[in-house]
């Protein structure tokens, strides 16, 4: 009852915050999904922090951690360093190309060459996003469910329900100024839930010396820094942890967070802001995965991905319990708000735009959203980290080099972006499916297959063009 009444407590202050959002808004659409652009950089980087730290943090990345060992801060340093890429030389332009051709979705902007926009893009985009984000948000709202399930011994439905509705509270109140409201909030609620929780591991257990020996005693290939049994190689490995971070190029739900600054000069401020609570937070994530694995017995039925409910029910008192048991809840219903969110857009704005430009028809859209997502929840995949890397993978592969090339002014056809789309996501699958995701993430190979066609079609263009003019000059 305890950790009820405390998780109750915390639940309440968050939806509060988020229905307070509904004296700022406007029933207008670019409200809706853009908060008239003029969110303050620190509302923007603490929203980025909660999203990115969602279920994949609490659920996913603890779970690889538990089971993989010092080997997981492959993932994490290279996670961090493609991120800040990302920050550094994206996410201004996106604020600035986004606001000169009025574009209020991803699938808009990247449809958009700067001189006109081609639907059939913009539709493919949208799809894409529709498609991939849905199954995210799914990942969202399994992992707030395999939470309660621990601490109430609720059904999974039950808990992703309950995601549900709360996800609706919040895209209803106010658009995408109460998910970042209630985003921020949830940032510093994570970061205490995070620390605490290794505060109380290292007090049971003792600091990284004894941590270690005792990781080395139950098993030396939890210490190893490199796994074994990489088919390509540690560098492509690290690489593709890297092109992983760097993912968010692809990412509608980050991205729309730039977008919604108030002023791209300022996501430079954002961007520090952002880095001062993701890194020692993530640092933290993987430190209490390893003491979960000390602390916690490798059975057989054991799920991984419940290691730090599991950690928290066996060492905090329940009135912290609570506290952790809302930090986790609230990274994964951060996220889902935002996927519903940037999904609704892609549906009403890009796919389906003469319902667009109605506000009642955008709130619609948000709600079948909602219920897509959590069909997927509850008779998709029940892996929170298999569900988020094939939505992540999918998107940053298919939309993320077609974005860079049009922020960066490069011409692209109508034909070799879709082209780039569809090998990308391609590309994807397959390297997912022979296996070959173990030792290369598989959104490196993707990346670089959306170059390639890119490539290609200039070599093509250049050698049609050559073949052109020799046949136009005269026989002497």
């Amino acid at each position: 009852m305890t950790v009820m009444i405390s998780f109750c407590l915390f639940l309440l202050a968050f939806a509060a915050v988020g229905a307070a959002a509904v004296v700022k808004k406007k029933s207008e659409v670019d409200d809706y999904l853009l908060a008239g652009r003029g969110v303050h950089p620190v509302l923007t980087a603490l929203s980025s922090v909660a999203t990115n730290f969602s279920g994949y943090m609490f659920m996913g990345l603890i779970g690889f951690t538990y089971l993989y060992g010092l080997s997981a801060l492959w993932l994490t340093v290279g996670w961090t360093v493609g991120d800040y890429m990302v920050w550094r030389f994206v996410h201004e332009r996106v604020r600035r190309r986004s606001e000169a051709v009025g574009a209020v979705t991803v699938p808009a902007l990247l449809g958009h060459d700067g001189k006109k926009s081609d639907h059939r893009i913009v539709k493919a985009a949208g799809l894409m996003t529709l498609v991939f984000l849905s199954v995210y948000g799914a990942a969202q709202l399994s992992a707030g469910s395999k939470a309660l399930t621990v601490f109430f011994g609720w059904g999974h439905a039950t808990g992703a329900v309950i995601g549900a509705v709360v996800v609706l509270v919040y895209c209803f109140s106010g658009g995408i100024r109460a998910s970042i409201w209630t985003d921020a909030v949830q940032a510093v609620v994570m970061i205490a839930a995070m620390i605490l929780m290794l505060g109380y591991a290292m007090a049971d257990v003792g600091g990284p010396t004894a941590l270690y020996g005792k990781l080395a005693a139950m098993d030396p290939a939890l210490v190893q820094l490199v796994p074994d049994d990489l088919a390509l190689g540690f560098g492509l490995y690290f690489l593709g942890w890297i092109a992983g971070g760097f993912g968010a190029v692809g990412a509608p739900h980050v991205l729309v967070r730039s977008m919604s600054i108030r002023d791209p000069s300022e996501i430079r401020r954002a961007r520090r802001v952002y880095f001062a609570g993701y890194i020692p937070f993530s640092a933290a994530a993987v430190m209490v995965a390893l003491y979960a694995r000390v602390l916690i017995p490798d059975t057989a039925a054991f799920d991984p991905e419940l290691a730090m409910p599991t950690l928290a029910g066996q060492l905090l008192p329940e009135v912290l319990v609570g506290i952790i048991l809302a930090g986790i809840f609230a990274s994964t219903m951060s996220t889902a708000d935002s996927l519903v969110l940037s999904c609704s857009a892609a549906l009403t704005q890009d796919l389906v735009p003469r319902i667009g430009k109605n506000y009642v028809f955008a709130k619609a859209g948000t709600l079948f959203i909602t219920f897509t997502c959590l069909a997927i929840a509850l008779w998709g995949p029940t892996s929170v980290l298999e569900l988020v890397f094939i939505a992540w993978s999918g998107l940053a592969a298919g939309l993320g080099p077609l974005l860079l090339l049009r922020l960066y002014d490069v011409e692209v056809g109508a034909k070799t972006a879709l082209t780039q789309i569809v090998v990308g996501l391609t590309t994807v699958i397959v390297w997912r499916e022979v296996g070959l995701g173990a030792s290369v993430f598989e959104i490196l190979p993707g990346l670089a297959a959306g170059f390639a066609v890119f490539g290609a079609s200039r070599v093509f263009a250049r050698v049609a063009d050559f073949a052109f003019d020799t046949a136009e000059e005269p026989v002497l």
